[in-house]
């Protein structure tokens, strides 16, 4: 079943918080669903309360992108996200996964003596959609986002979330076709797709600064799109007719310029 297009910004603060603070209400004029704050602990203030403040000064859904498992226990997180549905109204978005490349060193460096490895930060993934789950109770469900890749994480995700993306980097189309193949059967399941390079331009936050923009280009990586944005729109139809992605998820210096994208294909 096909679903509507939607499109998130991730827009972490690097400005002062008037300037953020107008370009969220940029995002939210240009027809976009989601602002997505992402989780780097000490870079910004923390993802909760600017999401709750974006959600009372706008109409959009706020969403992580996404919560680093180890980072903090499962009941904190799953609580943390209870809190936001509950003062958002209903427009809060729990993005969580095992942690980015390299959180192994990040968590040492903030005195996690004993890192845990991949299977049991998977194991507090699920904890924490459990936690969420009791504390959400029968009347609520605060829609959960995970970011997989591995066999075990993507079969964790097609039995608990709500929406699945891809931890990508310069796979070819194929192969992330025959990835997005098996969901496209589940229909509940919305795919969505970080395009983190525009171009030659790495958002902030989505990838690494020194990724190798013109290896994207060569392998026709699912991670990049044309910087023309007529050329973007052709492609982002194909991605959803020949693989089920209907979520797009930009960095916030391109919201401005993909705007026209979003008037045209947003909920169709």
């Amino acid at each position: 079943m096909t679903k509507p297009f939607r499109f998130g910004v991730v827009a972490p603060l690097r400005t002062d918080l008037p300037t953020w603070l107008d370009r969220a209400r940029r995002i939210a004029d240009s027809g976009y669903s989601t602002l997505l704050m992402p989780d780097f602990p000490l870079m910004q203030p923390a993802p909760g309360p600017m999401l709750a403040t974006v959600a009372a000064v706008t109409d959009l859904r706020v969403g992580s992108w996404v919560y680093a498992s180890p980072l903090r226990p499962a009941w904190l997180t799953a609580w943390e996200s209870h809190s936001l549905s509950l003062v958002t109204d209903g427009r809060f978005e729990m993005g969580i996964g095992t942690g980015r490349p390299g959180i192994e060193d990040e968590l040492r460096d903030k005195g996690v003596a004993d890192v845990p490895p991949r299977s049991e930060r998977l194991a507090q993934v699920r904890e924490t959609v459990r936690r969420l789950r009791d504390f959400d109770g029968p009347d609520r469900h605060t829609p959960v986002a995970m970011a997989v890749m591995g066999p075990k994480a993507r079969a964790l995700a097609a039995e608990v979330a709500d929406t699945v993306t891809f931890v990508l980097g310069d796979q070819p189309r194929g192969e992330v076709e025959e990835l997005a193949r098996e969901f496209r059967t589940e229909g509940r399941v919305e795919l969505a797709l970080a395009v983190p390079v525009i171009g030659d331009t790495v958002a902030p936050h989505m990838a690494r600064p020194d990724t190798d923009t013109a290896a994207l280009h060569a392998a026709d990586a699912m991670t990049i799109l044309p910087d023309d944005p007529a050329a973007a729109a052709e492609e982002i139809q194909r991605r959803r007719e020949e693989m089920g992605f209907s979520y797009f998820v930009f960095g916030a210096d391109f919201a401005d310029r993909f705007a026209p994208i979003v008037a045209e294909l947003a909920g169709k």
